[in-house]
């Protein structure tokens, strides 16, 4: 009776545990949870998810029933996030799943605690704050993205990139410092950048990050990893490593005038900055990274003995930082800015507006579609003014006079510049006339390009260019006339493209291009040298294996060779007629080879051994030979005995 109590008791307890699951099943309600409508969009349950998640994470709420009210969080996003769970939950009333919700609650807690890891399928957001949300959302790139803007944009501005992703703690550890550089090296120029490796895999991969958090720096193309304590100055450091440490040149009173005088030869406006610091600050680096193909940057510390002369030559406030552009006058700058705490836009802007020379030369096709730009329309037409001179070491008179002539006519719709006739002869021949009145004399011609052809209309000055006031009144009269009647440019002509003066030889491209690819390929080998040494493995163990199996095939056919040998020497033998038996003087241990019975001549040394000391079981045959019948006897012996094996003994 106390048994069958027992049993009902037990049975009563297993409904009523039931019972109480099933009450509690049906009054669990994913809307209510979350405290979204049954008509909430998938944004807004993401976010209300999100927003709760952080509130009752276990590790930051410490209530004691945060732990059971997270699983209820995540049961009713797991349900809701769910298009499928969702319309199931809405008919039934549960999301098909009651029986193993409890085991799946449990389960998930357990691999959270024990491995602090999340199935990406339960929890769809990454473990970050709603900052840092806004922080890597801002800078998120993506693999054509990185392609096609920032690859070539990184030619002008090196770029700092952070490869994160979900659940990472050592990225949630950096991102204050993450923060604090960013905002400091994005006002200075420097290119920002965030790769999720979770959903970019490819993009990181292309990278060579193959562990979260990564930094690296990109600059020219060229991928460069960080490797040090992730600290405001180290990332400082390294991001100006990144860029080339020819490019800003410092400045004494010893070498400012041959800095200046370079623009001649560099084709290039001077620029140089005076400032109280020892080291060349990183601004000033990044500015002229980003305009080194238009200008040459130079650096003046103020404390140094001597720089006295150039600030009283130029009137440079030392207390200030200053920045003087320097053109073909170098008694004299160009341009002037001078202010305390100067902004990366300011300094853009001011550079952007004298990256030319006054007259610049046309050194190449790129340049000459900068300075004379095809025409838009008839209210955007540009005109430039041309001069065919010779090359000279000094300035010419018919240089300096076109020079201080574009001086007093600057305008916006005309660009003056000069070309060198002997080094640009198809260019200049094209736009001179068939005569010999130019030869070897300057010439001047107002041109407009009509498309990127070449097609130009022009108007060549009938009279070469020697800088007289009267060639400088005709060119002003056709520049007056040209604002009302655009007509006067009658010729037509399509010019040939200019070559490229300071373009360098074959074979310092071939070295630049050399010294890229092997810094490239060191850069893949430091980078990823654990996959290499895979491969390298590999590669090796395929070579042992080829090799060894030649060396086997080779002794395998020396064995071969010999092996066959013998009988090749007794068909000689036949024909030529000399065929004699094989004579050892020594028994021989050996078992007879395929092919070759051994014959040993009995003598009085041999006879002992081989007859007297013969061992047990053993049994030689002997063969009496006389001379005569020694020759063809002894041929038909060894074919019949060939058979056996042991000693043959004969004659």
């Amino acid at each position: 009776m106390e048994v069958k109590k027992l049993s009902i008791s037990w049975q009563f307890l297993i409904v009523l545990v039931l019972i109480l699951q099933i009450l509690s099943a049906l009054d669990f309600d994913p809307y209510r949870v979350l405290g979204v409508s049954r008509t909430a969009s998938q944004a807004d349950i993401k976010k209300a998810y999100k927003k709760l998640a952080r509130e009752w994470h276990p590790d930051k709420n410490k209530d004691p029933g945060a732990e059971e009210k997270f699983i209820q969080i995540s049961k009713a996003y797991e349900i809701l996030s769910n298009e499928e769970k969702r319309s199931h939950y809405e008919h039934y009333g549960d999301a098909g799943e009651s029986q193993g919700y409890q085991k799946h609650r449990e389960y998930h807690f357990r691999h959270f605690y024990e491995n602090f890891y999340f199935d990406e399928s339960f929890f769809h957001f990454p473990f970050n704050s709603e900052q840092r949300d806004s922080i890597d959302e801002k800078y998120l790139m993506h693999f054509s993205h990185y392609v096609n803007e920032v690859v070539p944009d990184s030619f002008k501005k090196p770029y700092l990139i952070k490869i994160t992703s979900d659940w990472c703690f050592s990225c949630i550890h950096i991102e204050p410092i993450w923060k604090e550089v960013v905002q400091e090296l994005e006002g200075l120029g420097v290119g920002i950048g965030v790769v999720h490796a979770g959903y970019e895999r490819r993009l990181a991969h292309h990278l060579g990050a193959h562990s979260t958090p990564s930094i690296l720096g990109i600059i020219n193309g060229k991928i460069s990893f960080f490797h040090n304590a992730v600290v405001r100055e180290n990332l400082r450091q390294f991001v100006e490593s990144l860029l080339p440490g020819n490019l800003v040149e410092k400045v004494t009173n010893k070498n400012y005038v041959r800095f200046l005088s370079g623009w001649q030869q560099e084709n290039k406006p001077h620029v140089l900055l005076f400032d109280q610091m020892p080291t060349i600050p990183l601004l000033y680096k990044l500015i002229a990274f980003a305009y080194k193909d238009y200008l040459s940057f130079g650096y003046v510390y103020v404390g140094l003995r001597g720089a006295e002369e150039m600030t009283r030559q130029y009137n440079v406030n030392v207390y200030t930082p200053t920045i003087l552009i320097f053109k073909e006058h170098i008694h004299k700058p160009a341009d002037v800015i001078q202010a305390r705490g100067m902004k990366r836009q300011v300094i853009d802007d001011f550079i952007t507006q004298n990256k030319y020379l006054l007259a610049a030369r046309l050194t190449s096709q790129k340049l000459f579609h900068e300075l004379c730009p095809v025409k838009r329309s008839h209210r955007q037409r540009k005109y430039c003014v041309v001069l065919l001179t010779a090359e000279a070491t000094k300035l010419s008179t018919p240089f300096e006079a076109f020079l201080s002539f574009a001086l007093a006519n600057t305008q916006d719709t005309v660009r003056f510049v000069h070309a060198y006739s002997n080094r640009q002869q198809e260019f200049a021949s094209t736009l001179l006339p068939d005569s010999d009145t130019f030869q070897g004399k300057s010439a001047v011609s107002i041109l407009e390009r009509r498309n990127t052809a070449g097609r130009v209309v022009y108007k060549t000055l009938e009279d070469p260019w020697t800088g007289s006031e009267s060639d400088k009144f005709i060119l002003l009269g056709y520049l007056n006339q040209l604002r009302k009647d655009p007509a006067l440019l009658s010729s037509e002509a399509v010019l040939p493209d200019l070559t490229d003066e300071l373009a360098p030889i074959f074979l310092l491209r071939w070295l630049y291009s050399a010294s890229d690819y092997i810094s490239v390929c060191y850069a893949i080998v430091f980078h990823n040298w654990q996959e290499i040494m895979i491969i390298l493995s590999l590669i090796f163990s395929a070579l042992f294996i080829l090799f060894g199996s030649a060396v086997i095939q080779a002794f395998s056919d020396s064995n071969e060779e010999q092996e066959s040998s013998p009988p090749d020497k007794e068909e000689a033998r036949e024909k030529t007629g000399k065929t004699e038996p094989s004579f050892t003087k020594e028994p021989s241990s050996k078992i007879p080879k395929k092919g070759f019975v051994e014959v040993t001549e009995l003598t009085d040394i041999t006879y002992t051994s081989n007859l007297v000391r013969l061992r047990p079981g053993h049994m030689n045959v002997v063969l009496i030979l006389s001379n005569s019948t020694k020759t063809s006897l002894l041929q038909k012996f060894a074919l019949e005995v060939y058979s056996f094996t042991g000693r043959i003994v004969g004659w």
